[in-house]
């Protein structure tokens, strides 16, 4: 939930910065973008530094208005909750940032407050010595179809001490609020911050709806994202966006909110929705949002959504953890059949910090009710490499970053898991789970896809982050 971002948090006051008679010091609104005359900005840097994809540091933040508690500091405090912001309302307030030094300055990445339901416009401007001040953009609106940061890109590399945004309002009121701010020496940012909606994708998600670990709606666990939003194009720069190259990219921080007060780990995953948008249709039960097994009872399979499941999906793992409890580095679910409230398959992949390839393993829950001693028993079954936390390098392990396509099949007492890669013999797993109660009658499953970061161990600036080409989902009626 949080990035990093060392800041020197000193208030100054901005009274008496507009002495100069060639600075811009009016808070009116400036013309268009698309309509101003050229500005004179500060000269281009002669020589350019390196790009970096991390912000600048040696930061302080000042505001002509703010309203208590939300002070200018805390648009830079590195917490992006909705809680830690800067706010001011009206035309005649801006948040001023200001260098140690004089910094070679290329984009803004901003968080605003409540993104998806206002509209924000505001201006950029750069200044050398706090007092003349030269326009960058003029008159530029927010995004309501992006969550997250927003990248806001200056129209050359400038050299600059002083940076002032000048927000005038927002498309449901007259408040400015900026939940995170951050300053980078070069036009792309921090380089995964993109336009693209995921709705460009190509994979349906209106058969889905998606967690994130934030708590815009106070609830204290996880926001969900329904299926009728994520068809429309639901992207968040932090958690859920398109990547360089078209994919689907879910990126898990180590902590955030859960989706339940019964689980020890954070993640972003799409849960199935066979509703498609229905909402008369309820989440849970044996009813047409979820699917059975055809050993289940014929009522049940004619109550039900589906009968039986085949999921298959292509991707890649990007990023895992290094540091953490033995028993958790590197590790992170990427599949599941979910029941009630067990799990017939747990997908992992795990990649130790000492190896170069990953394995692929899963997990099978029994029920309680299914075992003789009344407790639920896990199965495990190695797939590629080993599960375990000395476990050497898998001599036909997966590396980060490397395509493969995984394919989890039930029919009826029979599950089946398939691990698919250009050039190489397929593995598959079969496993009966006859004998496990996910039959019976109060039963119903439902697929998982994502990154499920069984992780909470691990050092907080650790994420784990996959791209997905594809998701299918099919079940028989």
């Amino acid at each position: 939930m949080f990035r990093l971002l060392l800041v020197l948090l000193t208030l100054t006051s901005l009274n008496g910065c507009g002495s100069s008679s060639s600075s811009t010091t009016s808070q009116t609104p400036l013309p268009d973008d698309s309509s101003a005359p050229t500005p004179s900005p500060t000269p281009p840097t002669n020589e350019t530094e390196a790009c970096s994809a991390l912000p600048l540091t040696g930061l302080s933040a000042s505001a002509t208005e703010e309203k208590t508690p939300f002070n200018a500091s805390k648009a830079i405090d590195g917490n992006t909750s909705n809680a830690s912001r800067w706010q001011s309302t009206g035309t005649n307030s801006a948040l001023v940032l200001s260098f140690d030094s004089d910094q070679q300055l290329g984009a803004l990445q901003i968080k605003w407050y409540d993104s998806e339901a206002r509209a924000y416009r505001f201006s950029i401007e750069t200044s050398l010595d706090g007092e003349s001040w030269d326009t960058q953009r003029s008159n530029i609106n927010s995004n309501t179809q992006l969550a997250g940061f927003e990248l806001y890109s200056l129209p050359a590399l400038v050299t600059s001490r002083y940076i002032r945004v000048t927000p005038f309002g927002n498309s449901v009121n007259d408040d400015n609020a900026i939940v995170e701010l951050q300053v980078f020496n070069c036009t792309e940012g921090d380089g995964e911050i993109s336009s693209a909606l995921t709705s460009t994708t190509g994979i349906d998600l209106q058969d889905w709806y998606l967690s994130v670990p934030t708590d815009n709606d106070d609830s204290g666990t996880a926001d969900n994202i329904g299926e009728t939003r994520l068809q429309q194009g639901y992207t968040n720069s932090e958690y859920f966006y398109v990547g360089n190259d078209g994919a689907l990219v879910m990126r898990s921080p180590t902590r955030g909110f859960k989706t339940s007060v019964n689980t020890n780990y954070v993640r972003v995953e799409l849960r199935e929705m066979l509703r498609r948008g229905d909402t008369s249709i309820k989440t849970q039960g044996v009813n047409k949002n979820n699917w059975v097994l055809s050993s289940a009872s014929q009522a049940n399979q004619d109550a039900a959504g589906g009968v039986n499941g085949r999921l298959r999906v292509e991707m890649a793992v990007n990023e895992v953890t290094t540091t953490g409890e033995n028993f958790q580095i590197g590790r992170v679910i990427i599949g599941q059949i979910h029941a009630n409230d067990d799990e017939p398959i747990r997908l992992y992949y795990r990649k130790l910090p000492s190896n170069n390839l990953g394995a692929i393993y899963f997990a099978h829950e029994r029920r309680a009710v299914a075992t003789a001693n009344g407790e639920k028993e896990e199965i495990w079954v190695e797939m590629i490499g080993s599960r375990d936390s000395d476990a050497n390098n898998p001599t036909d392990g997966i590396a980060l970053n490397e395509r493969f396509t995984y394919v989890i099949d039930v029919e009826g007492d029979t599950l089946t898991a398939t691990i698919s890669r250009e050039g190489k013999s397929d593995v598959t797993r079969s496993l009966n789970i006859g004998n496990s109660g996910y039959d019976e009658d109060d039963q119903y499953l439902y697929f998982k896809v994502g990154v499920y970061h069984v992780n909470n161990s691990a050092n907080e600036a650790e994420r784990a982050v996959a791209s997905f080409y594809s998701i299918e989902n099919e079940h028989g009626s």
